[in-house]
């Protein structure tokens, strides 16, 4: 994918006009090549993590005056010589400094290129480097600390010492083939499934653990449903405490969904008030009704707002059934509550509903405490190790499943086919963190990383 002897460049910072833009260079030249075009002192003497401020030139030109950050290897992100022209932000001046590079040595950075050497150098495993990508996305506090535990290593760290432990007894096991016509047996077949159930316990807490992970980093998908005129639109309002939807009496107003995030204790909800759900009155409204059903189909939570004061029991019931999804969670919210008597409110049906009034904005924290635990669901311990990349857990199910087949056969069949499952679940292991690589992986990770990173 990268030719290491090439002294790569690239923009760092977003494109666009800005106070600052910083430009990066890595590679065994690019100490040489950014003193080439720099008037001020000799980079090529001048100690690592050092700043230096001076002229960037184009024969007896003046481009910008900049500082530049030396970085010299191995003590860099990727433990080659590394650059950085901080200059000032013109677009103009940026791409004149980088054509100025490219022309004395450099050549243009892939995406994901910097991380990708440092990945091939050692600097970080494969789950660490796919972290960095994860870090900068991130835009919860719940994301960015999860992203950042997998950047210092908490992920890897737990992978192998199970691959580890696993590869001493792929050892022993080897060794038995060895000697085979002997009939030894070197590898304890009580001590190999006391630790394939410990592994696989672990594994499968690790599993379990994608669909918070999987909320943290993505945030959680939440429709909010109901009848027209039940106050959605209120309520959406009401939760993130600005009027960002329209509200009427007129039922319908809603005819398609509205999207909105918002953060409650560092996750990221994405709140989709949709339109009123009731038999369509013309060809606009029914396309907005199909759409709320589809959002329910793709949601993670489902809010089902009622009108408090109007709804009957038969109409609640019926919604409830026919909104119910395998893998939704549900909230039942009772709008409205500022129109009804105290004997009114405890007379209402559906014990669990949350009571609110979205108009006089009563019980919003309430609720939103409900929203959040119901996806949290008090399993957040940015402590404990959380799976948020689908590859990685598609690499764990075929560990477990490897190793299942080690359990089931571990006293009936040969060593050697003992042997073939341990190792399967040894290489799913280590594509995890970068252990077992092929060209077509580090195309598929690196190409979805920013240019200068």
């Amino acid at each position: 994918m990268t030719n290491t002897e090439e002294t790569i460049v690239a923009l760092a910072t977003p494109t666009g006009i800005g106070a600052i833009g910083v430009i990066r260079l890595s590679g065994p030249d690019a100490i040489t090549i950014a003193d080439s075009i720099f008037k001020g002192k000799d980079l090529t003497k001048q100690p690592s993590h050092t700043i230096h401020f001076g002229n960037i030139v184009d024969g007896d030109a003046i481009l910008d005056e900049v500082l530049v950050s030396l970085f010299v290897t191995p003590k860099s992100y990727t433990r080659e010589n590394v650059v950085e022209i901080s200059c000032h932000g013109s677009a103009y001046i940026l791409e004149s400094i980088i054509k100025l590079l490219i022309k004395r040595g450099a050549r243009s950075a892939k995406p994901g290129e910097f991380t990708l050497r440092a990945f091939m150098n050692g600097q970080m495993d494969l789950s660490q480097a796919e972290a960095v990508a994860d870090l900068i996305a991130s835009n919860s506090k719940a994301s960015q600390q999860v992203a950042l535990q997998q950047l210092r290593g908490g992920f890897s760290n737990q992978l192998q010492t199970l691959r580890d432990q696993l590869v001493q007894f792929a050892s022993l096991i080897e060794l038995e083939l060895d000697f085979a016509e002997e009939d030894v047996e070197f590898a304890n077949r009580d001590q190999l499934k006391k630790l394939i159930y410990e592994i696989v316990r672990v594994i499968s807490a690790l599993i379990q653990s994608f669909e918070l992970g999987n909320a943290i980093k993505q945030g959680v998908n939440t429709v909010i449903a109901g009848r027209p005129n039940a106050g959605k639109s209120t309520l959406l309002n009401a939760l993130l405490n600005e009027e960002r939807a329209i509200v009427s009496h007129i039922p319908g107003t809603t005819r398609d969904t509205i999207e909105e995030v918002l953060n409650i204790n560092g996750i990221n909800f994405r709140l989709i008030d949709t339109a009123g759900i009731r038999e369509a009155t013309d060809a606009i409204e029914k396309i907005g009704v199909e759409r709320t059903m589809e959002k329910i189909n793709q949601s993670a939570l489902l809010v089902y707002v009622y009108d408090a004061a109007q709804i009957t029991i038969e109409e609640l019931n019926s919604d409830l059934e026919s909104l119910q999804r395998p893998d939704v969670t549900m909230l039942v919210v009772a709008n409205k509550a500022d129109l009804l008597t105290p004997e009114q409110l405890s007379a209402l049906p559906h014990s669990q509903a949350i009571i609110i009034s979205a108009k006089e904005k009563t019980h919003i924290d309430e609720l939103k405490s409900k929203i959040y635990h119901s996806a949290v669901k008090d399993q957040l311990d940015v402590n404990e190790m959380l799976v948020t990349n689908i590859r990685h857990l598609e690499a764990l199910q075929k560990t477990e499943e490897a190793l299942a087949r080690v359990l089931n056969g571990i006293d009936t069949v040969t060593s050697d086919f003992l042997s073939m499952d341990i190792k399967q679940a040894l290489h799913y292991l280590g594509e995890i963190t970068g252990a077992v690589t092929t060209d077509d992986l580090l195309e598929n990770i690196f190409s979805k990383f920013c240019i200068g990173k």
